[in-house]
């Protein structure tokens, strides 16, 4: 299998919004990079990996909830929160969301990781139903670096729906799972420092956490921007 193309200056990482893992993955590595003085200068190129699709079921709380005590307690910082409202707003798809993401990309590389970060804490901590268009246009409004006006032109014409579409299909054979990060090296790294195991069957039993390493996405950061050639 051929591993993705990684733009110039960037690490690809391919994801889903409604991934607990990822979210917490993303913001160790944009904590890594802060430290490392690669702000605006190594750049993340989001790309869509649709469990949904993945799973061939749509989202639903019998098989996220049981997670997020579990994810959320590597990242306490996030303020993950059980499901607070009732339980008919809950996500079946988080296709807008990720099509969001990928239409913010016209925009700029930061605009994109800006609207990514706030789309998976309103879903993650704030209980937001990320399949409404009108709560991904409200979050995005929420985002300094985003031109809502232009997002909204984007979900509402299609056009990033394409592409994203054609980057997931293309690749997903590629990707070992939500998160998935690739350099520009050819190499990448599934899940960064995190090994995990089902007890059980999803949405009844439950995951375990074998080993944890936030140290790794220093490591992760360091091998990316030196396959880069930036830093």
């Amino acid at each position: 299998m051929t591993p993705p193309p990684v733009p110039p200056a960037s690490v690809t990482v391919f994801s889903d919004i409604v991934c607990g893992w990822a979210t917490v993955a993303l913001h160790r590595f944009r904590r890594a990079r802060t430290a490392a003085g690669l702000d605006g200068v190594l750049h993340l190129d989001l790309q869509p990996f649709l469990l949904e699709d993945v799973n061939g079921m749509a989202l639903n709380w019998r098989t996220i909830e049981p997670e997020k005590p579990v994810v959320g307690a590597l990242a306490t910082e996030l303020g993950f929160t059980s499901w607070q409202r009732d339980l008919s707003e809950y996500p079946v798809t988080a296709m807008p969301a990720n099509e969001a993401v990928q239409a913010a990309k016209e925009q700029s590389p930061a605009a994109a990781e800006e609207l990514d970060e706030a789309l998976r804490l309103a879903f993650w901590r704030d209980s937001r139903c990320v399949s409404m268009r009108h709560e991904v246009l409200e979050v995005a409004a929420s985002c300094p670096g985003v031109d809502v006006d232009r997002l909204r032109d984007a979900l509402d014409t299609g056009r990033a729906r394409g592409p994203m579409m054609r980057s997931y299909l293309d690749h997903r054979d590629a990707v070992q799972g939500s998160p998935h990060f690739f350099l520009a090296d050819g190499s990448s790294v599934h899940n960064p420092g995190v090994e995990i195991h089902q007890e059980g069957e999803p949405g009844t039993g439950f995951l375990v956490v074998d080993s944890d390493d936030p140290a790794a996405h220093d490591d992760l950061v360091r091998r990316a921007a030196a396959a880069a050639g930036v830093g």
